[in-house]
């Protein structure tokens, strides 16, 4: 029998950057674009390799591309991480794991470095799909962590928790990352929002992938472990934009979303350096009368629209910059 299972792209509607610091996000699935795991018994363990993990090039410009669009190791690693830290879960919860083999492959559709966390849909879909062969449940509010934990110990990939909860979640999720509440039971408050609260939303990526690092270089972090004010003070600001943006949903005000999310976007330029290509797009679709914010760490925005004209606008201004408008699928 071969298991089959997804995982899928995300994007952070509200409180983002804030969540790897102790605050707030509302986050939805992106299920427009998946990463699926195969998974079935065999004699030995098995990764099956795919384009991106191997090393036989066309020519030196195929390989520079490769590397820009897909990184230096593709997937394999994190199959590996993601095998080990549940081999260690286990092992650590006193489950003991049947001797049983399995082949592994991966495939995703999910775009690379535009910050809709491909990566981390890999590890959440393998997870998935290793509960099922050794029938081993482990609590939905603890994954997201393990997950995290196989990128960060593993790999030394920068994470934080916010992809790894609505990857794991799904739908519409408000998430609370109270330093206390983690440090005392090891994840935050995680509330469902019925996506049918949502206003329109549309989600625009750069597909000129090559160009778009999926990073940002900044000192934040640094500074906030510092304790700096204005760090500080504008993390709390962008926080208290996502209570307040699941308190409006919750009492029917959707359209309070379209300044909340500006407001999110002028607060991060703050205390983050903005590139000028990311830059455009959020001055476009602010031209065309949407609202627009980063939906992760760059190379994708994400806001609200009125109606089909103006998604209409979005499609052929945000074009010129190379940008490709989506409605995000949620359920």
């Amino acid at each position: 029998m071969i298991i089959e299972t997804r995982a899928y792209a995300r994007a952070g509607l509200l409180g983002n950057p804030s969540d790897g610091f102790f605050g707030k996000t509302i986050s939805i699935s992106v299920r427009n674009f998946g990463t699926s795991i195969s998974l079935y018994e065999s004699p030995e363990l098995h990764i099956e390799p795919q384009p991106q993990d191997g090393s036989t090039f066309k020519s030196i410009y195929h390989l520079r591309d490769s590397v820009s669009m897909l990184g230096y190791n593709g997937g394999i690693p994190l199959i590996k991480a993601g095998i080990k830290k549940f081999g260690e879960y286990c092992e650590g919860a006193g489950i003991r794991l049947p001797n049983r083999n399995f082949t592994v492959r991966y495939r995703s559709t999910i775009p690379r470095q535009v910050g809709m966390s491909g990566s981390s849909a890999i590890v959440v879909a393998l997870m998935r799909a290793l509960m099922q062969f050794y029938k081993v449940e482990i609590p939905l509010e603890l994954l997201p962590q393990l997950v995290m934990t196989a990128e960060t110990e593993e790999l030394g990939i920068t994470a934080g928790l916010q992809d790894r909860v609505i990857q794991c979640y799904e739908g519409c999720v408000y998430m609370d990352f109270d330093q206390e509440l983690i440090a005392q039971r090891g994840y935050g408050q995680y509330d469902r929002l019925d996506p049918a609260l949502l206003p329109k939303i549309y989600v625009a990526y750069n597909t000129q992938l090559s160009k778009v690092s999926g990073k940002v270089h900044s000192d934040v972090r640094a500074r906030f472990d510092r304790g700096d004010a204005d760090v500080i003070s504008t993390l709390g600001q962008i926080a208290q934009l996502a209570a307040e943006a699941k308190k409006a949903l919750q009492e029917g005000r959707p359209d309070d979303l379209h300044e909340l999310m500006n407001e999110n976007f002028n607060l991060r330029t703050k205390i983050y350096t903005i590139s000028e290509t990311n830059q455009q797009l959020i001055r476009a679709a602010r031209a065309c009368g949407a609202s627009s914010k980063f939906a992760g760490s760059g190379g994708t925005i994400i806001g609200t629209y009125r109606d089909d004209e103006m998604l209409n606008r979005l499609f052929v201004e945000l074009k010129k910059y190379n940008a490709r408008v989506i409605r995000p699928f949620i359920v």
